[in-house]
């Protein structure tokens, strides 16, 4: 056991190694685009400003160390003149140093928002791009936490790479020439000494921290992973009375999250400890020797402030180092895991040389269509059905036949195992989906809204939606009269995922929505199932002049619904069972008759 955990942490380094080169390699190019020229001059802008500002810090100790040695001599007023001088220029040269790392950071900012603004649009993108399968599936909270955490590090990433890392070697190299020339080899040999030690403790307790900080991570996406959850589920957790459980699952999360982040408070606590002691004693062997030098006479007091002031020089970078490398390498672990979001494969997309959909009547065709969300449960075996255009046909059948996976299929959620899906003779997947989803127009069961008003709700089924459009949608649903009886009428929020209405009025807030986008072909999923008996007679009434002109299919399950049809298909177990006229099914007595008494007994008991 003890070889295989060994092996595979030796696999999980070599991983995390794999992940931070991958992300550098992604996140580089925001930094030096080949279509956007100004971010270019930016960064070059950014990187003269910064070098500037280094020079000037370097030589800024040399002035300090002049003006020490004027006081330090006969008090003459030419002196004092001449020490004073030499005070106002180190004043001169720290503000000159702060100025260009303030002008770098100004230069900069827009490059790092740029990017961060880039990566967020192709994130929220490819979310979207994402099959239904994978959506299905996510963890809502855990997925949001993943884009925040990678989005904000773009910025942080491009910026610690580009302005802390080099420069911090650049400055420690000058610094070291400097003490080389101006002294000898002991203080070159001691500093780089305190260095390489300094480094390598720092990095090797990051590295021991960085999965802390994962552990970390992994609690907090879990707790808000269950926050939003249940927040979610909010009339479920009031139904069962299940308020102390929810809190329970949330603060054992929280337990963990709490216990993990103690653990990286202590790690932190014990890395600037040994970073410290590791400075104090390069500092005090420094000036240890910088003493004797003056005890000797072969240094000045002025020799002795400026070892000291480059030694703080050091040291300032050096305490950064820690910072940087460690809120470098979590970002590289914050950026790794939203860069295997964007990485997750589509598992629906166009074709290399797909067309737009040309509709011309809306003629639906299933030829052999052979479908299973998993590959040991098949839902379709071999369906074959035709829609002539302009037709109305139901889809009927338990729970489970299948119904609602055709929908599916033909709005190309997914993609058929085997046969096809056509409409007017072109192969959905030879066609653009935006186009696909332009011809199509559904109304769910389940009519989710956004947290917004009436309006807007409604005026999704086309951005291009004026206010009367929106008002004869609504009109046309059964609803416009609702909405004028609320005191902010079609301004009325309402609410998460459309809490405040009823479910009859999003369901004819989702019909009104479809009503607008005016599509040639309809998909009725359970369109009335939410609705009391009169309203969905009216609602009935508005879908069949809606469906005028255009192909439209019915999934149903109560069957009185659809018994004017064209056509209405009876499956079970995935296969079409018969088909027909609701007369002439009925005649046959069979599964379609055994369905219609089931469901007539049913409102008679009711």
């Amino acid at each position: 056991m003890k070889t295989w955990h060994t092996a595979s942490s030796e696999e999980l380094s070599r991983n995390e190694k794999r992940s931070g080169i991958r992300t550098i390699r992604k996140v580089l190019p925001y930094l030096w685009p080949e279509s956007a020229s100004w971010v270019k001059q930016r960064v070059v802008l950014a990187l003269l400003a910064l070098l500037l500002s280094k020079i000037v810090a370097v030589g800024v100790p040399m002035i300090y160390k002049q003006a020490v040695d004027a006081l330090a001599g006969d008090a003459t007023s030419q002196l004092m003149v001449g020490a004073v001088g030499l005070t106002v220029a180190y004043g001169m040269a720290r503000l000159m140093s702060v100025g260009f790392q303030q002008l770098r950071d100004v230069v900069f900012a827009r490059v790092g928002q740029r990017a961060l603004r880039a990566l967020a649009l192709e994130t929220f993108e490819h979310i979207h791009r994402l099959s239904m399968r994978y959506h299905i599936t996510r963890k809502t909270g855990g997925l949001s936490r993943i884009i925040e955490r990678g989005v904000k590090g773009v910025e942080f990433l491009l910026r610690f790479l580009l302005f802390s890392i080099g420069p911090l070697v650049l400055e420690l190299l000058m610094i070291s020439v400097i003490l080389f020339w101006l002294f000898d080899v002991w203080y070159l040999a001691v500093v780089t000494l305190t260095i390489a030690a300094y480094v390598w403790f720092t990095f090797a307790v990051t590295e021991w921290r960085v999965k802390l900080r994962r552990q970390m991570n992994d609690q907090d996406t879990d707790a808000n992973q269950k926050a939003i959850d249940s927040l979610l589920n909010f009339e479920t957790v009031k139904y069962f009375g299940a308020e102390k459980r929810e809190a329970a699952r949330y603060d054992e999360s929280m337990a963990g999250y709490e216990t993990a982040a103690l653990k990286t408070s202590y790690s932190l606590a014990m890395l600037n400890f040994g970073q410290s002691i590791l400075i104090t004693s390069g500092l005090v062997i420094v000036m240890v020797l910088a003493a004797r030098g003056v005890q000797a006479g072969d240094l000045t007091v002025g020799d002795f402030v400026m070892v000291n002031a480059y030694m703080i020089q050091i040291t300032m970078p050096l305490n950064f180092l820690g910072t940087v490398y460690r809120e470098i390498r979590q970002s590289l672990v914050d950026m790794g895991e939203m860069f295997d979001l964007l990485e997750q494969p589509s598992e629906v997309s166009d074709a290399k040389n797909a067309k737009d959909l040309v509709v011309d009547g809306g003629a639906i065709e299933l030829e052999n269509v052979v479908f299973g969300y998993e590959e040991a449960r098949p839902i379709l075996h071999g369906v074959s059905l035709k829609v002539g255009a302009g037709q109305n046909v139901a889809i009927v059948g338990a729970s489970g036949s299948g119904k609602s996976t055709i929908g599916r299929l033909l709005f190309r959620f997914y993609d058929v195992k085997g046969g096809a899906l056509r409409i007017d003779g072109q192969d959905i997947r030879e066609v653009t989906q935006t186009s696909l989803h332009d011809a199509i127009g559904v109304v769910p069961q389940d009519t989710v809204l956004f947290n917004d008003t009436i309006r807007y709700n409604i005026a999704y089924g086309r951005d291009t939606a004026t206010t009367q459009d929106v008002i004869e949608a609504a009109q046309a649903a059964q609803i416009h009269d609702f909405i004028q009886s609320l005191p902010d009428g079609y301004d009325t929020m309402v609410g998460e995922r459309g809490l405040k209405l009823s479910g009859g009025e999003k369901q004819r807030v989702g019909i009104a929505r479809t009503l607008l986008k005016n599509p040639p072909i309809l998909l009725l999923d359970e369109a009335t199932s939410a609705l009391d008996t009169e309203t969905e007679q009216d609602i009935k009434e508005a879908l069949a002049l809606a469906g005028q002109g255009r192909t439209v299919i019915t999934i149903a399950h109560r069957l009185s619904t659809i018994a004017e049809a064209d056509r209405i298909v009876v499956l079970e177990n995935g296969q079409i069972k018969e088909e027909g006229t609701h007369t002439d099914l009925l005649a046959r007595n069979g599964r379609y008759a055994q369905l219609w008494q089931r469901q007539l007994a049913e409102n008679d008991a009711a």
